[in-house]
């Protein structure tokens, strides 16, 4: 058996062999490239290039404006204003070098008063930057220093401030949000508890802002834009994709120039009888609506005070005293039990079911008659005349004149004021009720009692709301409560005719030469900061003009020095009733004729 010869290779057959195999993975690698290239290229071209510009491409919210809040005439009350939050990007700036201008690159390059940028990175862009900011160029480079790439670098910066950073051409390193910021025209707290605020995110979380918060606030947008490398935007790649919407528009009942002179009135009565505060009603008669309604707080409209402090006209509650005798009067009226002229001998003093009750002055026994009672506040009368009106028809005809019910206004922290069932009154209160004790009213029920009267018996649903829309331009006014026929109209004009008698006691102090009015006083005591009754209240409510009323005032003090409502309250309802009749051009009064008689 033979063998084959030996066979040597010799390294360039090596060589030869290891290369081709080399070549063969090559060419194989090679074909494999070039049928993914042209697979991305033929098939897959249009997928490939979506996912890239998805990779680039960034989504920005567009942040919409809250609505405006208008008086009654359309002045401004609040509104937001137009403002950017101004945020940096480490990382691009890092790698900023400052492009020196040479007469043809205005658009790109920098500079500092005509002369080039020093230095690069955070330092040149602090020495371009802090000037417009108004900031110092080392504080500011050190927050340009890191790798973040969103630094906020100054909040709330005005249009102008940022047109001037738009033509440092930095749009890769700085860069802005649009915000905004609320804007009161509040002057000295002129309706802070009512106009409330807004907390950061510019939501209402008081006063009108929170009550409309609904239709104030807007529907944000947004855009969408691509992005470098370096995080900057790449220009012409930004598309709108929906615009922002702003907020609604909210008009107040409210005339501006009536609670400015409401507000100054009791300022000023405050300081001249020592009050501890104040409070102000003014409501058209016809229909309800607030023209006013105002405190001696002065919280500017969004600050923290205003945002925690409500109206003390919506939530104070207290005894009305006096005035609440106007609610007993026209149940009497209305059940038939009395007539006006009825006679009555009144004592100073009289005890009742072991209950003793007294004027608030020592007289001897008057011979009044029901409108006199009414003029002369007694209590005794009032207790008197009341013999035959039941517990269940006292609770009606306060329950029906609005105290310890809902205004309808749904305004943040309002009070319904405090009165207990009937059914609960021990021998005290069932009495004293009456002459408006053992209850609670707020300053805006007992004017709406007054307004019921001199809207002919029809108690309305109060309003601070003239009208509102929501960012959507739908109408969202808010529905006052239906009116109510509390008395019959003959009784409403008996009581007026009684509250003119009563109102003419202070014609010295209370007066509004060409007008006549119709008024009532209160005086009560109430807790003071011991929680015993060692403070006071006095006011005076008053329709004007009284022969055809168009509003009611009411003016609210506590603790004054002179205690007495007709003293203290009514001088300032006068005051402010004299603007109201000039303001308005309402008609002169013709004489007053034919008066109830008041004694007998």
């Amino acid at each position: 058996m033979s063998r084959r010869p030996k066979v040597y290779r010799t390294e360039g057959d090596i060589f030869r062999r290891r290369a081709l195999a080399v070549g063969i993975v090559l060419a194989v690698l090679a074909s494999m490239c070039i049928g993914k290239l042209s697979y991305i290229q033929l098939v897959a071209a249009g997928s490939v290039a979506e996912a890239a510009t998805a990779s680039r491409t960034v989504t920005k919210p567009l942040q919409s404006q809250r609505g405006t809040i208008v008086d009654t005439n359309g002045v401004v009350l609040a509104q937001s204003v137009e403002r950017y939050t101004v945020y940096a990007d480490q990382k691009a700036i890092s790698e900023f070098k400052p492009i020196d201008c040479n007469g043809s690159n205005d658009s790109v390059c920098h500079s500092i008063d005509g002369h080039d940028v020093e230095g690069t990175g955070a330092a040149a862009v602090a020495r371009l930057l802090a000037p417009v900011l108004g900031m110092n160029t080392m504080e500011l480079g050190g927050k340009l220093v890191g790798t973040s790439r969103y630094v906020i670098l100054k909040k709330n910066v005005v249009p102008a401030v940022k047109r001037s950073i738009d033509k440092l051409h930095l749009s890769g390193e700085i860069n802005y949000e649009l915000t905004s910021d609320r804007s009161y025209a509040d002057d000295g707290g002129l309706m802070g508890s009512i106009l409330g605020g807004v907390d950061s995110s510019g939501t209402g979380v008081a006063g009108i802002e929170k009550m409309t918060n609904a239709s104030l606030v807007g529907k944000d947008g947004e855009t969408r834009y691509q992005r470098g490398a370096n995080g900057q935007e790449i220009p012409g790649t930004r598309t709108e994709s929906r615009e922002p919407v702003d907020g609604g528009k909210v008009k107040l009942t409210i005339d501006r120039d009536v609670q400015w002179y409401v507000k100054k009135a009791l300022t000023d009565a405050k300081k001249k009888t020592g009050a501890k505060w104040g409070i102000g009603v003014v409501q058209r008669v016809k229909d309800g609506k607030i023209v006013a309604i105002a405190d001696t707080d002065t919280y500017e409209a969004g600050s923290d005070q205003a945002k925690l402090n409500t109206s003390q006209a919506v939530t104070t509650v207290f005894e009305p005293g006096s005035t609440g005798k106007l609610i007993t009067a026209a149940g009497l009226l209305q059940e038939g039990l009395h007539k006006p002229t009825d006679h009555f001998q009144v004592p100073y003093q009289m005890e009742l079911n072991g209950q003793t009750y007294h004027d608030s002055h020592e007289h001897e026994t008057k011979n009044l008659t029901l409108a006199g009672i009414l003029k002369e506040s007694s209590n005794v009368g009032t207790v008197m005349a009341s013999k035959n009106y039941s517990l269940k028809k006292r609770y009606e005809y306060i329950t029906k004149f609005g105290i310890g019910q809902s205004t309808g206004l749904n305004f943040p922290g309002e009070s319904r004021g405090q009165l207990s069932p009937y059914q609960s009154w021990d021998l005290r209160t069932r009495n004293t009720v009456l002459f408006g004790q053992g209850y609670s009213a707020s300053a805006l029920q007992m004017t709406n009692v007054v307004a019921t009267i001199a809207n002919k018996g029809v108690r309305c649903g109060q309003s601070l709301i003239e009208s509102s829309t929501d960012a959507q331009g739908n109408d969202t006014t808010p529905k006052p409560n239906q009116p109510v026929r509390v008395i019959d109209e003959s009784v409403a004009k008996e009581m007026l005719d009684m509250m003119e008698s009563m109102a003419e006691q202070y014609k010295s102090i209370v007066n509004v030469k060409g007008y006549r009015i119709a008024g009532k006083s209160g005086t009560a005591q109430v807790a003071g900061s011991d929680g015993a009754l060692t403070s006071h209240i006095g006011d005076f409510i008053a329709a004007i003009p009284a022969d055809n009323p168009q509003y009611v005032v009411t003016v609210v003090l506590k603790d004054p020095e002179g205690v007495y409502g007709g003293e203290t309250a009514g001088p300032v309802v006068a005051t402010i009733g004299e603007f109201l009749m000039q303001k308005y051009e309402v008609p002169n009064s013709p004489a007053r004729k034919n008066a109830i008689p008041t004694e007998w």
